[in-house]
């Protein structure tokens, strides 16, 4: 059976008709389309969707195996095709986060300096921005020159809208930026033609800030600036539930990742137990 153009144009309209993020539409399209082109015209059978996982099992890491799975699932249940479906992998929760993939806070503050000793004003205020209140990288947007004077932002994502507050420094940057822009109105973080920066604009300039700054680029992407903002907030507050509402989380457990501790930190505080004697 071969996957048609169709079916996954319908599955992508059922997702954008359930108002799934624009990252969403785009990752679970790309995770079809990558089973597709393995599939070929072999039968879809459940056999053929285990050896897919066995092969994604091969080449990427359990949570990115269980997002695509999970992508696959339900296309899966949309073609009436639930025989097919297969389990996710079970992952033991973390106590602690890779040291080579968490971003720690002074590569951050290298990050910063290095964008604005480079003339690239835009990209460090994107990145403070981001790490100061915690926004996807796909809400962006919604950091306004309203938004500046108000010193808050309304977030709407997957259906759901909250208000994000802008931290004092941050707002006033904010309103020097859109002031020396010229901008009077709308995203604050556009390109040359007007339009909102998106993910591969920022990715792009991102991975060339990380070579000047020397931080690995391993760690340099949008999403681990909101995990440092996560690992900040609940070091100074511990409580889950108000830091699971400002990352705009709808479960704790999605927010017990953000906050685990680099693996030095656990190294740190392994060592301070003093068990060893």
């Amino acid at each position: 059976m071969t996957i048609t153009a169709a079916q996954l144009d319908n599955f992508l309209s059922t997702l954008r008709d359930e108002e799934k993020s624009a990252a969403t539409l785009e990752r679970y399209g790309r995770d079809i389309r990558c089973f597709a082109q393995w599939l070929g015209d072999a039968p879809l059978t459940h056999d053929a969707v285990l050896n897919y996982k066995a092969h994604l099992t091969q080449h990427y890491a359990a949570d990115s195996v269980n997002s695509i799975l999970a992508a696959l699932n339900r296309f899966l249940s949309l073609l009436d095709r639930e025989d097919c479906r297969v389990r996710r992998l079970r992952v033991q929760y973390q106590a602690y986060a890779p040291e080579e993939r968490e971003i720690t806070a002074q590569e951050y503050a290298a990050l910063v300096r290095t964008a604005r000793e480079t003339g690239r004003t835009r990209l460090a205020l994107v990145l403070e921005t981001i790490c100061a209140t915690g926004i996807r990288i796909s809400e962006l947007p919604a950091i306004t020159a309203e938004a500046a004077r108000r010193g808050v932002a309304v977030v709407r994502c997957k259906g759901k809208s909250r208000r994000v507050i802008l931290p004092s420094r941050l707002q006033n940057k904010l309103l020097r930026y859109i002031k020396q822009r010229r901008i009077a109105c709308g995203s604050v973080f556009v390109t040359r033609t007007g339009t909102p920066l998106d993910r591969s604009n920022i990715w792009r300039e991102m991975k060339a800030l990380c070579r000047a700054a020397g931080v690995s680029d391993k760690k340099v992407f949008p999403h681990n600036f909101r995990h440092l903002f996560a690992r900040t907030f609940y070091q100074l507050d511990k409580d889950l539930a108000k830091l699971a509402d400002l990352l705009g989380h709808s479960s704790i457990n999605t927010t017990r990742i953000y906050i685990r501790s680099t693996g030095a930190e656990h190294r740190r505080f392994l060592e301070r137990m003093h068990l060893v004697l």
